[in-house]
């Protein structure tokens, strides 16, 4: 309600997100058994098929049954857009028969297979849309059908918990996505009895094989080599009002290198880091631009670029609220900004070198439409107004009836306080005043005050007035003069939110039609937001350029460092790495507790991948061959859900890299062995590394470190005729005999560098050739606070061990022990009644005292 001399207030309207569009590899099977089949000369039936997928909060889930091999292909969740452009590259790629999927499905999936549906002329041929009901592809059930297939590779002496183990390191069981899919592929599969239909009902469609594929020039990584390598760490947010929900990233790769400025930057940075690639054009495009950040006189452009990124906000969601008429106010402000900033990063980029792809793209694709769009925002919208009434406003002499029903509304007070002075000369003379007012979608009203007498209702009455309502002791009426004004003048406030809304759609019809260019203006902003991050970050570590070499078996690497280690470090050792080639293809890195061989083996995993990212690196010079995979076994990822022992989640990740790694994979192993027996550690080790050597030329690139010094002391590694000389470490030698000039040239023998200053022993951090003779673990246990006399019995014991002599109890402890026995013979013997008849000192003598002698002497 308004009182004579107010201009009403409006209701605030509420208004989510489009898709930016992302460009996707083809994709490649890799195999998740061991050996390459040959392949066959004559002619094979046309190979059919049938695929299952599921998106769901931003990621996919595939797997497909194919008909020549018989062999069934899955992906691991993988991120894709509301788009679905990586389905959409996945179905390209291998032309489904079928597409199976749940009928309950998001909007986006629904809308993606209409549009799959509807292409007629697809070739080679339009793929059948298959739905099944939800509950077919539920998590629980399709666990349950993935271990109830009968399976030709699993024996069947296997019991249920040995099948689990044995299928847990073939198919990942933590992508819930991945395992759904392969459970309603199942299903489907068994309906439609595949490459069965004219046999026996008990005949089960053939399975010869789980395969894993990946994205053509993508390398896998698996979600443990993420946690050890500590790519990302999830921390507990510390506010206390987001400790139920909040999340943070912690100390990792993913953390010291994102300084993106906007949101959708840090959301592509974190797609690429689950995206390495080896896409060499790509790979240098990245380079390209973090190199030329990096000059002294480009940091100005550079801090001028992330500041206007900064403003680039979320525009698929502005755009979907638009589509919805959910529009915000707060929305044309974000908009508005969006714009001009990126308007802003193209008269930027035009300024830069057009030889670097990105800034050529920025320069063209960021076309005039962006100031179109600014243009119309600007001259239309009134924000002050919209933020004042909480609702879309537009500037004045945008539409002249608009201007002039405002107008009529301003004037309003004075003009009422006059109508309401000859209303009151009519009124009775018992009423000492009277206003009229202004209620939007009700009109205009006389409002009187409550006089004593009016008690009743029917007091309310007053000729020529029709009494409407009372509130707060007035009481409101229409009259001749009102209704003459609601004829006149109408419901103003009414018309004009009616008008405005009619242009903020009109508005919002001009920006949707050009939505691909501010869809790719995020994908161009981000891109650039994330390389401005990666430049910042390598300026400030001291990183360098790698190098690729796709005819390079392996990685080079000059002096690298630990990126994280390095900076919680006061100083910190570099190391070079080199495998491949005449180098070797397994590195045995040896030295002594606390030396420094865990972080070396992650130093070349994280130096590699951030490679394969396109990031620069810690390193004076890295020269990175083609790697499509790294695998890992360094930390054990223990929990409870698992209902695993530590070492049996050991032995699931040297089988995930037994199983898949290949020629061009980078394998990383630590301590692997040292959750069980010695001996059985020991030579489990051998045989995994055995196995890898008997492939010769196909074996990954694999860099081991062990306190298992035997592995060499006991030949348990496999001889040739091959020679490979390594000269040791000053200080070293190969336990109680030099290295085996037989020994396989695949192999190469590594250590850290330590030097003993009288009791102390100096770790140098240093990598050089050769092998440890001892792991030192009394001077580890001396730092962590055991007691000397424990020390140096276990000392005492080792040498003795190592020395093959037997193991005597300490002299001290013995005459303690001696004393014990001879006090608790002397107790006994002064509990006897010695002039008990029955006693019997001969049966004492031969029970009690005779042993205990013995046991003495």
């Amino acid at each position: 309600m308004f009182s004579v001399g107010t201009i009403p207030g409006g209701t605030p309207q509420s208004p989510e997100p489009g898709a930016a569009s992302a460009s996707f590899p083809s994709l490649a099977p890799v195999s998740g058994r061991g050996e390459a089949e040959e392949e066959e000369d004559n002619e094979q039936e046309p190979a059919e098929i049938y695929l299952c997928a599921l998106w769901t909060s931003g990621y996919l889930g595939i797997a497909y049954y194919d008909t020549s091999d018989s062999t069934i292909h899955f992906m691991p969740d993988a991120p894709d857009h509301e788009s679905l452009k990586l389905l959409q590259r996945v179905l390209d790629e291998i032309n489904p028969r079928s597409v199976v999927t749940s009928a309950k499905q998001d909007e986006n999936m629904t809308r993606f297979l209409g549009k799959l549906a509807s292409q007629e002329h697809r070739e080679p041929k339009r793929p059948e849309i298959v739905f099944l009901p939800s509950v077919d592809f539920g998590l629980e059930i399709s666990k349950q059908r993935l271990l109830a297939g009968n399976y030709s590779f699993i024996p069947d002496s296997m019991t249920t918990t040995e099948k689990i183990l044995f299928l847990s390191s073939i198919i990942p069981f933590d992508c819930l996505l991945t395992v759904r899919a392969l459970g309603g592929l199942l299903k489907f599969l068994g309906r439609r009895r595949i490459g069965v239909e004219l046999e026996d009902y008990n005949v089960s469609v053939p399975i010869l094989g789980f395969k894993k594929f990946v994205l053509t020039h993508l390398v896998s990584i698996d979600q443990d080599t993420y946690s050890v390598l500590q790519i990302f760490k999830s921390e507990s947010h510390p506010s206390v009002y987001k400790v139920a929900s909040g999340l943070k990233e912690g100390l990792s790769l993913f953390g010291i290198l994102n300084r993106c400025h906007c949101k959708w930057g840090q959301k592509l940075l974190r797609l690429w880091f689950t995206r390495p690639t080896h896409d060499l054009g790509e790979l240098n495009s990245r380079l390209d631009v973090i190199q030329f950040f990096l000059l002294p006189q480009n940091l100005d452009m550079a801090q001028m670029l992330h500041r206007l990124l900064g403003h680039i906000k979320n525009v698929p969601l502005i755009l979907k609220r638009m589509k919805l008429s959910h529009t915000k106010v707060s929305d044309w402000q974000v908009l508005y900004k969006t714009v001009y900033s990126a308007l802003g990063l193209r008269d930027a980029c035009r300024s830069l070198p057009q030889s670097i792809q990105l800034f050529q793209d920025i320069a063209q694709e960021f076309s005039d439409d962006l100031y179109h769009i600014a243009s119309l925002i600007g001259k239309v919208v009134d924000f002050e107004g919209s933020l004042a009434e909480n609702r879309f406003t537009v500037l004045p002499n945008i539409d002249p009836e608009i201007d002039e029903k405002k107008r009529r509304l301003m004037g309003l007070p004075s003009f009422l306080t006059e109508v309401a002075r000859k209303e009151l000369e009519n009124l009775d003379s018992r009423i000492p005043s009277c206003s009229v007012i202004y209620i939007p979608l009700i009109g205009f009203l006389l409002c009187i005050p409550r006089l004593p007498f009016m008690v009743e209702a029917s007091d309310f009455e007053i000729e020529g007035l029709d009494f409407m309502f009372l509130s707060e002791e007035k009481l409101h009426y229409r009259s001749a003069r009102t209704k003459e004004l609601d004829a006149l003048l109408g419901d103003l406030h009414c018309d004009i939110r009616d008008q405005e809304t009619l242009l903020m759609y009109q508005l919002q019809c001009q920006v949707l039609a050009r939505a691909a260019v501010l869809t790719r203006v995020l994908d161009l902003a981000s891109r650039l937001d994330v390389l401005l991050a990666l430049a910042s970050a390598a300026r400030d570590y001291g990183y360098s350029r790698p190098r690729y070499s796709p005819q390079l078996l392996g990685v080079r690497i000059l002096n690298g460092r630990h990126p994280l280690m390095e900076l919680c470090a006061r100083t910190f050792v570099p190391n070079s790495a080199e495998c491949g080639g005449d180098k070797g293809r397994i590195k045995v890195i040896t030295g002594p507790n606390s030396s420094g061989k865990s972080i070396y083996l992650k130093q070349v995993g994280l130096i590699t991948f951030m490679a394969l990212v396109g990031s620069f690196v810690p390193a004076e010079e890295a020269e990175i061959g083609a790697v499509d995979a790294i695998f890992t076994r360094i930390h054990s990822c223990e929990s409870i859900s698992l209902g695993l022992s530590t070492f049996m989640t050991d032995l699931n990740q040297v089988a995930k890299a037994v199983n898949n790694a290949t020629k061009q994979s980078l394998v990383l192993i630590d301590e692997f062995g040292k959750g069980t027996n010695t001996v059985d550690g020991l030579a489990l080790l051998a045989a995994v590394l055995r196995h890898w050597l008997a492939l010769g030329p196909m074996c990954p690139h694999i860099f081991v470190a062990t306190n298992f010094l035997s592995l060499v002391q006991l030949q348990l590694l496999p001889q040739g005729p091959l020679v490979q000389y390594l000269g040791l470490a000053k200080g070293f030698r190969a336990g109680s005999r030099d290295i085996d000039d037989t020994l396989s040239p695949c192999i190469s023998f590594k250590t850290m560098e330590t030097c003993e200053d009288g009791d102390d022993l100096v770790f140098f951090y240093q990598v050089c050739e050769g092998i440890a003779n001892a792991s030192h673990a009394s001077y580890t246990a001396a730092q962590a606070g055991l007691p000397g006399n424990l020390i140096a019995r276990g000392k005492e014991v080792s040498d003795l061990i190592r020395s093959g002599k037997p193991i005597k109890p300490v002299k001290e402890l013995l005459k303690e022990k001696q004393m014990e026995n001879c006090q608790t013979l002397v107790d006994k013997f002064l509990k006897l009644d010695l002039e008990d008849p029955s006693l019997d000192l001969d049966i004492f003598m031969s029970q009690e005292v005779l042993p205990a002698a013995t046991g003495i002497l």
